[in-house]
């Protein structure tokens, strides 16, 4: 089975890719630069040019293959908005995958996306879904909460280097998940008839607040947060001040899921039927703690090496020092 990814030089497409790799399946990514998805080669995949804002490219990148998994996703300082991204270029890879006769195709889509239409990517997640459904192809679609990696730089870094951690007014609870736990369930569906044409919660194993990762990073780094916080409605002033310019309607558009944070509303979902379905072990999947753990003690270790290097080349440049120092 041949598989092409999209968006596999990403937090997310990089771990599908190295899950694909690493189960034997033939691997090409689809790239937009052959430089910056330089270790996707050296994991064993082929790389393909093309990007999903312009189908043309799309017909020999999807020529024998047998499966899509598509992890691509617009970002705020892209050029292109979140519609050119993530609808028209969908689309175009949806029918192209389509023209292929491509037999799997695996969509990352946004739990509860049906229940924001107010915001812009929750919105077109939702209309992807239904446009997948109604294309004919096999499909499988995981709706997701929010990757483990992004706290890293939106609390971990922060704390660690006494920068203020900014927390909006409102502050639903989120079911974050390690992106390589994700990965195991994208490549597990392709061989579980029962993921066919359905779509499932992909989730972690329980939902945290902001509050709750503050404490939790203060505790495992020893550090004590500099928690600024900045109220919904600024958050909203700028959104709309944002939409006027050309340039920040990405960023309004991504400011516009604060919207989710303010509902209050758990962003969640009960996974027991899940792993059933899809074979796999929910006691093997990374708990927030552990992995936040594993970040805090690697780094702690690190700096503390950091240290002991500066103090004994402090030491030695002293005793080298050819001036002695006298006492009176």
């Amino acid at each position: 089975m041949t598989l092409l990814i999209v968006g596999a030089s990403g937090t997310l497409g990089r771990q599908v890719a190295r899950r694909a790799i690493d189960e034997g399946y033939k691997v090409r990514c689809l790239v937009r630069s052959a430089k910056k998805a330089a270790f996707l080669k050296e994991w064993g995949a082929e790389l393909v040019p093309g990007d999903l804002c312009y189908p043309q490219s799309l017909t020999a990148a999807l020529e024998g293959v047998t499966a899509v998994i598509d992890a691509s996703t617009s970002r705020p300082t892209d050029s292109l908005s979140i519609k050119q991204v993530d609808w028209d270029g969908k689309v175009a890879l949806i029918q192209a995958a389509q023209a292929a006769g491509v037999k799997r195709f695996i969509f990352f889509s946004i739990l509860d996306a049906d229940k924001y239409p107010e915001v812009p990517l929750m919105e077109i997640k939702r209309c992807t879904e239904l446009f997948l459904a109604e294309s004919g192809l096999n499909y499988t679609i995981l709706q997701l909460a929010g990757f483990m990696q992004g706290l890293i730089g939106q609390y971990g870094i922060p704390i660690l280097e006494g920068q203020p951690v900014w927390v909006t007014g409102g502050s639903s609870p989120i079911a974050y998940m390690d992106t390589q736990d994700i990965a195991k369930f994208a490549i597990r569906a392709l061989s579980v008839p029962e993921t066919e044409n359905l779509a499932f919660p992909v989730v972690g194993t329980r939902a945290w607040s902001a509050p709750e990762i503050i404490s939790l990073c203060e505790r495992l780094s020893g550090k004590d947060a500099k928690i600024t916080r900045m109220p919904l409605n600024l958050l909203r002033g700028v959104r709309n001040i944002t939409r006027f310019f050309q340039w920040g309607w990405n960023v309004a558009d991504r400011l516009s899921f604060t919207e989710v944070l303010a509902s209050g509303k758990p962003l969640n979902a009960s996974m027991d039927e899940v792993y059933k379905v899809f074979g796999l072990d929910q006691q093997e999947t990374t708990t927030l703690e552990s992995y936040l753990q594993e970040y805090f003690s690697r780094i702690m270790k690190k700096l503390k090496e950091i240290d002991y290097e500066k103090t004994k080349a402090k030491k030695k440049k002293e005793k080298r020092s050819p001036f002695k120092k006298t006492s009176n």
